[in-house]
């Protein structure tokens, strides 16, 4: 097949996957949530596997455990989690009134200059604009997700079907990789199969460390503000760690939060606000210097700045599917382009070198 065949073919297959990716997303979520749960799962059966016990047994006992613990988590979680987000939402512009009076009026000469205050900058009209621009973009954003997510699938569907679909997904795994892999022309697999191999250590891992990573910070933000006292410290705890694996936006976004918080509950009480900005600090100085290097490595080959552009961009295109398959997604882009550029480079349109049959004639 000619180079231009090649890339026709894959052109249209790629446009054939997006249409059926924008076509299908209203039923996608719990297959696609079922694939990354598989995807998490596969190393533990293959590990009971070895072990001497049947797969058939080992991923039914894996999916059931994992059931139970969400459930476990959920009946013991949400109830206060619930509680706090609908307090949270009710406190929201409260805090920021107190905010922006404490911003407006600050108690320090030098913190009034550098703000601008009583200089004629209209300063409170520029918080206030800030903020109600701020607050519709956030809203805005979520709201195309939670519509993104209504038209899915309803929740009872997506806690229902998930688990069926990774429990066959983790039972066929090896299975449906022999079969794509038998799908390869013979005369490519061996290209193929180390891209393959390249794109599964991306994404594990940053997939594998970094849902570990996540668990660790979450529940230690959790824990650590909810006994400062932090109003809606398991919330802003939980957020924090969950969306750590957005680089710098999840810590950024919880520190934020977190220091807000604290400052409008707080104030002028430094050590409580001290402590919560404390907390913080030491979560991010433990995850780049122990639990990043330890779980995720060095060679995943993701940027933070490729990474944060594929879960806007995928987010916009479809919804809370496209976050989903973002990372993945990401990390196999990004596995072809160092292919693609490694092939030019190689090539005589990089190098200006002809052939030695070509540079005789």
């Amino acid at each position: 097949m000619s180079l231009e065949r090649q890339v026709t073919f894959w052109v249209v297959a790629l446009a054939v996957l997006i249409a059926m990716l924008w076509l299908l997303s209203g039923i996608l979520l719990p297959f696609v949530a079922g694939l990354g749960l598989a995807y998490l799962l596969t190393p533990v059966v293959d590990r009971l596997e070895r072990y001497g016990i049947n797969r058939l047994v080992g991923a039914l006992l894996i999916v059931a455990v994992m059931v139970f613990a969400f459930v476990l988590l959920v009946l013991l979680v949400a109830p206060s989690l619930g509680g706090q987000l609908s307090s949270f939402i009710q406190k929201f512009p409260d805090y920021v009134t107190r905010l922006q009076s404490l911003i407006s009026d600050p108690p320090w000469p030098w913190l009034k200059k550098l703000v601008g205050v009583g200089e004629g900058i209209g300063s409170d009209k520029t918080i206030a604009d800030l903020v109600t621009q701020g607050t519709g973009w956030l809203t805005a954003f979520l709201r195309s997700l939670w519509s993104g997510g209504q038209t899915l699938v309803s929740l009872f569907a997506l806690v229902v079907v998930t688990p069926v679909v990774a429990f066959y997904l983790v039972y066929d795994w090896h299975r449906m990789i022999r079969a794509a892999d038998n799908c390869v022309p013979l005369h490519h697999r061996a290209t193929v199969r180390q891209l393959a191999r390249e794109i599964d250590a991306a994404i594990a891992g940053f997939v594998r460390g970094q849902t570990a990573v996540c668990l660790l910070l979450g529940s230690f933000y959790a824990v650590s503000l909810s006994l400062t006292g932090l109003n809606f410290g398991l919330l802003i705890g939980l957020v924090s760690g969950l969306i750590t694996f957005i680089p710098y936006v999840g810590s950024m976004t919880g520190l934020v939060l977190a220091t807000g918080v604290a400052v409008a509950q707080f104030w002028p009480e430094w050590t409580s606000i001290a402590t919560v900005i404390g907390i913080f600090l030491v979560g991010q100085f433990v995850e780049g210097n122990v639990l990043s290097p330890k779980l995720v490595g060095e060679s995943v080959g993701l940027h933070p700045v490729w990474l944060i552009f594929a879960l806007l961009a995928f987010g916009a295109l479809f919804g809370f599917v496209g976050l989903l398959l973002a990372v993945p997604l990401a990390a196999t882009i990004g596995v072809l382009v160092r292919f693609a550029l490694g092939r030019y480079r190689a090539s005589t349109l990089y190098t200006g070198k002809r052939s030695s049959r070509r540079s005789s004639r």
